[in-house]
């Protein structure tokens, strides 16, 4: 009797240990996943720096595209559509070997609806943070213009030749990293150049069969005045999109709050 107790004990003692142990471990990381960042216009592949640090830090692969015209580029502004972008985002993604995360902000989100259309099964998710976000025959300046809550408009300066727009310097660091520290303003100005003007007019034809079977989530910006929180909820809407996250910002959240902008990235990637 005495054998079967202690028995009995061993066995309680060895099954409590057990459960003990699997209770305290840590649940298992996700997966690692590709992202592909597309910056937006009048900005430049460096906007995403921190994100991408938290990122790869975290375990996955990062792909920042440098669109045409823009950073270091000099390719002509007459030469530039939102075809020859989305191919350079393209080209980023067949080189990468798995399927991608697509992010697009601002005028990034026109280029990756572009590339949705056209590599849908290459494509996990699409993220767009405070981005424009078209339907079908719809260009940026079709929304742009629909937007009264915008303070962009006013302070374009377009070229002598149309082929490019400024933004009055004095109102840069304002409309779109307004609540960035003076060192992230700075380094929005020492990177500023014109935009190319072109791929603002052209138009995207979508259809549900690839643009409308990739997953979509929005990140709204909820103080921006260069793309209103009123057109993002009527791009979102119109979208069909119903994963949508919320940030305190500009314009430019990767820039004022990039660690919520990764912690939100990672999140949509589990």
């Amino acid at each position: 009797m005495k054998n079967s107790m202690i028995s009995i004990l061993v066995a309680v003692t060895l099954i409590t240990t057990a459960v003990s142990c699997v209770n305290n471990e840590k649940p298992s990381a996700a997966a690692p996943q590709t992202f592909v960042l597309v910056h937006g216009a009048w900005q430049a592949p460096y906007v995403w720096d921190s994100v991408q640090a938290d990122l790869v830090k975290n375990g996955n692969k990062v792909i920042v595209v440098k669109l045409p015209g823009h950073g270091s580029d000099t390719t002509a502004p007459h030469r530039l559509s939102l075809d020859v972008y989305g191919n350079e985002v393209i080209n980023a993604i067949v080189q990468a070997d798995s399927n991608v995360i697509l992010v697009g902000h601002s005028m990034g989100g026109m280029v990756i609806t572009d590339v949705a259309e056209k590599i849908p099964n290459k494509i996990k998710k699409l993220v767009y943070i405070g981005a424009f976000l078209p339907a079908t025959g719809q260009a940026l300046t079709d929304l742009a213009f629909s937007d009264p809550g915008s303070q962009l408009g006013p302070l374009l300066v377009p070229s002598a030749d149309q082929l490019t727009l400024d933004v009055k310097r004095d109102s840069l660091t304002y409309l779109f990293i307004n609540d960035g520290s003076q060192a992230t303003k700075d380094l929005v100005l020492a990177n500023y150049r014109a935009e190319p003007a072109i791929p603002f007019t052209n138009k995207v034809t979508l259809t549900n069969d690839a643009f409308g079977s990739v997953d979509k989530i929005y990140i709204k910006t909820l103080k921006d005045i260069v793309i209103s929180p009123a057109l993002q909820d009527r791009m979102i809407a119109a979208a069909g999109i119903k994963t949508i996250y919320t940030v305190n910002t500009s314009h430019s959240p990767f820039l004022a709050a990039p660690h919520t902008v990764s912690d939100l990235l990672i999140r949509v990637a589990q």
